[in-house]
């Protein structure tokens, strides 16, 4: 079922060709949810706090205020009526989407979005992300100034816990735009930075760009690093980062990821004097 609030993404609009500066243009977040994750398989079904991972993703992106609609797109059924029974929409999509942004885009198909609407990639193990993230995105890729793809950073102070793999870091020119996005620690530290910037896995694109985006080979850095957007700065394209302020929850990529998470939400509880998960009888 659709929220109320929503707005019909069926019907085509007019050409934004020649609209005026007041056009209205959409914005649709898209969590992309694969069944077959070869960390984590399962992990939109995971729970958080007793609720499936993908539910608690749906739940923040949806309270995002500059959002028109959020869809699910999703390859596995289990996935799909969890969405569903929530009173979510679920978008099926192939199995063989090799990325996460293919999967968006293969979630778009039919949904009638003209060239400048905004399409938001919130990856859906991010259950904590925060709403204002996603406004910040949609904001930004509505300002026809801007880039057509967009991303966020947190600035952390040095720490040798920066060096993990795991966390991508990423510089910037003057302009706020990427210059390169690494697992390595960069800028290295010859003399001491003030902050690191390390990416937050939230993109926006304007929808003519998501289709581009989708028709760029794979780029040597991107097979390097084993970052996707790497592709976007090899080929010559910008690509604004939105720094915004910590403390930023990470993603779950693995199960001690989730085990940790789960441990921290427990002390939070406890903390504040709510019954766990486990108390209320949830799996």
């Amino acid at each position: 079922q659709r929220g109320s609030s929503e707005r019909s993404l069926a019907a085509r609009r007019p050409s934004p060709m020649g609209a005026g500066r007041n056009a209205r243009r959409r914005v649709l977040a898209i969590i992309p949810a694969r069944w077959g994750s070869t960390r984590f398989p399962g992990k939109p079904l995971a729970r958080v706090g007793g609720v499936p991972m993908i539910l608690r993703t749906l739940e923040r992106a949806a309270a995002a205020r500059r959002v028109d609609a959020v869809r699910v797109a999703t390859d596995d059924e289990r996935i799909r009526a969890a969405v569903e029974a929530a009173g979510g929409t679920a978008i099926m999509t192939p199995t063989e989407c090799a990325t996460g942004t293919d999967r968006v885009l293969a979630a778009t198909s039919g949904l009638g979005l003209d060239a400048d609407d905004v399409v938001i990639n919130v990856q859906g193990d991010e259950p904590l992300i925060d709403p204002a993230h996603i406004d910040l995105l949609a904001e930004a890729l509505l300002d026809p100034r801007a880039p057509p793809m967009a991303t966020l950073a947190v600035r952390e102070l040095p720490r040798p816990e920066l060096a993990d793999p795991n966390l991508v870091k990423v510089v910037l020119d003057r302009a706020g735009d990427a210059l390169y996005f690494s697992r390595s620690l960069i800028p290295y530290q010859r003399a001491a930075s003030p902050f690191i910037l390390r990416h937050i896995g939230l993109y926006a694109f304007r929808f003519y760009f998501l289709q581009t985006y989708s028709e760029l080979p794979q780029s040597v850095l991107e097979a390097a690093e084993g970052l996707e957007q790497l592709r976007v700065l090899e080929a010559g394209h910008k690509l604004r980062v939105l720094p915004v302020a910590g403390p930023v929850a990470p993603g779950i990529d693995t199960p001690e990821q989730l085990a940790s998470l789960e441990a921290q939400l427990a002390l939070s509880a406890t903390k504040r004097g709510e019954p766990t998960s486990a108390g209320r009888g949830e799996a």
